[in-house]
């Protein structure tokens, strides 16, 4: 979960930038890589970066501790290493 956490802020990051880029100098990044705002890549992107955006929301719901970015003790890295 906490791969997944930190994937999640890296899109939502991602989608903040584009967002900012877009409102101050009229320019979408994502549209830019994938050479147009309505294409596929851009389209399967903004989905991706929803669904991250999503994932935040719900994350801390599903875990019950709220959202973590790294484990908290030894304890349980060792719990998580006997899991996998």
């Amino acid at each position: 979960m906490v791969i997944a956490n930190i994937i999640s802020y890296i899109l939502v990051l991602l989608g903040a930038l584009n967002w900012g880029l877009y409102g101050i100098f009229d320019f979408n990044l994502v549209g830019w890589i994938f050479q147009g705002p309505r294409s596929v890549g851009s389209i399967i992107l903004y989905v991706i970066i929803t669904l991250a955006a999503l994932w935040l929301i719900i994350s801390p719901i599903i875990s019950g501790n709220g959202l973590r970015l790294k484990m908290r003790d030894k304890e349980e890295r060792e719990e998580a290493l006997e899991n996998r």
